[in-house]
């Protein structure tokens, strides 16, 4: 918060350093005896007013952001997995994420088995291997919209021992915060809803201090780390052991750091969330209302609607509402709704989804457009699949385009 003559609004601090008047507090901030900035690969004054945002609404002890939701991800995992270990996830998770499991972690050494979100615990139980350390799923799966039952994947976890990491990307804290129900540690790609406006990338890593990482399964915490130091992260920095390794050993070595002017972005989106949240999550019931009964529709895929299969899941974790993504199908299949699409007006057609605008895409004509319309149904993406990420404009303007553009598709 500003103090008595401060500014308003957060400034940004475009700067890489820091000075200060002795090489004794300089000494004193890299042995973290003191806090402070020092360089800004590590922190950054724009950069931790964010963080300490985050992780109040999230409900953490803290957080580190991170310059995409992707680098997100990596640091989350690779902050508690070496080569040799094992994880098991959701196989119901964004598709650059599990690439990001399932080819580059594989090459590091890290393997993954996933598993269907909607299994049993006696079925997801038997995934679970000695070096196993962390599960990881989504509240609510991008672009699938399944939504986890996040107690049953913590009870699983913690049953053996290790953390559930979770993507808290399409909930958002605002309807959704995963370390009530017994998330571990809870992932964004802040380039979603927490911004916006689609002007930055960003990600952020945010701990619940819940954890106790002191259980011989995570030697990287509670031995000395020797490029720092050799700093036992459970002995000297409790609660925060997770985080702080993550910020002095890999934020360090990797640099996935985010620029100031980024994190200046996301807090002005981040002021705004609870507003916009509410307002896409009721355009986008809306809208998945007036699609189910039109008759050029053949599916509407939508977890707030009460005939869909994860309803009660939903109103247990996101009574508030779900996100503002869609999916349908329409009549008339791959041309239809290509058609469908050419015609619309006030949404557009991007690669990208959450944030203030609408806007379409159609994956069978774009992001899997090699794939055969057979190969298409056995990647779960049926020729028709229409995405629709609803924006936060007037619903009857949204509704009106969708009517408008309907009428270019032949019956």
């Amino acid at each position: 918060m500003p103090k008595n003559g401060e500014a308003r609004v957060l400034p940004i601090y475009q700067s890489t350093t820091y000075k200060y008047d002795s090489s004794e507090h300089v000494g004193k901030l890299f042995d973290l005896a003191e806090s402070g900035f020092f360089y800004s690969r590590i922190a950054n004054p724009t950069v931790d007013a964010v963080e300490q945002k985050i992780a109040a609404l999230e409900g953490g002890i803290g957080a580190i952001c991170t310059s995409s939701g992707q680098a997100a991800s990596t640091l989350a995992v690779l902050n508690i997995c070496n080569a040799g270990d094992h994880m098991i996830s959701s196989a119901a998770i964004y598709g650059g994420t599990s690439n990001l499991f399932g080819v580059t972690m594989k090459k590091m050494g890290i393997e993954v088995t996933f598993v269907n979100p909607d299994a049993s615990e006696m079925e997801i139980q038997d995934a679970f291997r000695e070096n196993t350390k962390l599960v990881f799923t989504e509240t609510l799966a991008n672009p699938t919209l399944v939504v986890s039952d996040i107690e049953k994947f913590a009870t699983l976890a913690h049953k053996n021992g290790v953390p559930l990491i979770i993507d808290n990307t399409f909930a958002t804290p605002i309807n959704c915060r995963p370390i009530e129900y017994g998330a571990d540690i809870v992932v964004h790609s802040t380039s979603k809803y927490m911004d916006g406006h689609a002007v930055a990338l960003g990600g952020v890593v945010v701990d619940s201090g819940n954890f106790n990482w002191d259980k011989g399964k995570f030697p990287g915490l509670t031995t000395p780390d020797e490029s720092y130091h050799g700093m036992v992260y459970t002995r000297d920095c409790g609660k925060a052991a997770y985080l702080v390794k993550a910020r002095v050993q890999l934020m360090r070595d990797l640099g996935l750091t985010p620029s100031p002017n980024n994190a200046f972005l996301l807090n002005l989106g981040l002021e705004t969330l609870h507003l916009r949240m509410e307002r896409h999550c009721s355009n986008a019931l809306a809208v998945a209302k007036w699609l189910k009964i039109n008759d050029k529709i053949s599916w509407v895929n939508y977890p707030g609607l009460e005939s869909n299969k994860y309803y009660p899941l939903s109103k247990k974790y996101m009574p508030n509402g779900t996100c503002g993504v869609i999916s349908f199908g329409i009549k008339g299949g791959r041309e239809a709704a290509v058609k469908f699409m050419d015609g619309l007006k006030l949404a557009a057609i991007v690669v990208h989804v959450a944030d203030a605008r609408t806007s379409v895409l159609h994956p069978a004509s774009t992001t899997h457009r090699q794939l055969s319309d057979a190969q298409l149904v056995e990647a779960g993406v049926t020729p028709d699949l229409i995405r629709m990420s609803i924006g936060i404009e007037h619903v009857n303007d949204i509704i009106a385009d969708l009517e408008q553009a309907l009428a270019c598709v032949p019956e």
